[in-house]
């Protein structure tokens, strides 16, 4: 059986045809390899027919590859001229496949058309991948479950727990969402142009926030303010959050944590309590 997914020559014979040159502003790496692309599939575990949002389908590799395995597809592509020829380079393999592609950015993604997505699979730009996945988090309710490749680096960071050298705001706020583990490393050499980093597969799955009075906006400014000078105690570092230190010690004692501590210590529940206790600034 011939396959329909994207290989190397294609991929550069359909950039060719389209004038595209990849760009690192856009972070365009384009998969190539059947295999990685299958194993990503895989590493998704998608319920049967799943409906998937795509961030960032490029010429259509993974797209191709999720719409093999049957699965729609709600693609979201910020260059208009990828997005313009992407249904019909994927109709030309799979005719009958079920894709609706959106024009636009995916940090300024206010809704979407059709049926609710219920899995997010995407290849994201290394420059804004954390951002990408923290909007997507928050403005598509309906995502039960992710498989999103960033940068090696990301990955570690947005799998990491609380002492490890590699936790920070990315952590925190991603673990406010759904729970998040490496799920595979993917080398440079299976995309075109090559990136000169390693990439890693993070799978996400949604689970409710830690319970809390605070909003969400609150709990992630008193995650902002840790981090933002990591290296000092939280009595410190939240000093300005609070009024004061005094304010801030008051605030965390209260909320059960030693005052001495570091930011890199306290989990999202933590966080969440800590932000309950925030000093009213008019007292």
């Amino acid at each position: 059986m011939e396959s329909v997914l994207l290989g190397p020559a294609e991929i550069r014979a359909q950039a060719a045809r389209l004038g595209i040159r990849p760009t690192k502003t856009l972070g365009q790496n384009f998969l190539h390899d059947g295999n990685t692309i299958r194993r990503i599939v895989r590493s998704a575990r998608l319920l049967p027919a799943e409906r998937v949002l795509e961030i960032g389908p490029g010429l259509g590799s993974l797209t191709l590859g999720l719409l093999e395995a049957g699965h729609p597809v709600t693609a979201v592509e910020i260059d208009p001229v990828l997005a313009s020829a992407l249904p019909g380079s994927v109709a030309a393999r799979m005719p009958q496949a079920e894709l609706e592609v959106v024009t636009g950015d995916a940090l300024r993604l206010a809704g979407l058309p059709g049926p609710a997505p219920t899995a997010l699979v995407a290849n994201l730009p290394y420059n804004v991948a954390v951002p990408v996945v923290l909007h997507l988090l928050e403005t598509v309710p309906s995502l039960a479950r992710g498989l999103v490749m960033v940068q090696a680096e990301v990955a570690d960071r947005l799998v990491a727990g609380p002492g490890s050298r590699t936790y920070g705001v990315p952590s925190v706020k991603v673990a406010w969402y759904a729970a998040a583990e490496r799920a595979g490393a993917v080398p440079p050499s299976v995309f075109w142009p090559a990136p000169n980093v390693d990439s890693g597969l993070v799978r996400l799955t949604r689970r409710e926030p830690p319970a809390t009075t605070a909003s969400r906006a609150e709990v992630f400014a008193v995650v902002d303010a840790a981090f933002a000078q990591r290296r000092k105690t939280l009595r410190a570092a939240l000093a300005g959050w609070a009024g004061s230190p005094a304010a801030s010690e008051e605030a965390l004692v209260a909320a059960g944590v030693d005052p001495r501590a570091r930011g890199e210590t306290l989990d999202v529940a933590g966080y969440a309590r800590l932000a309950r206790h925030r000093p009213d600034p008019h007292r």
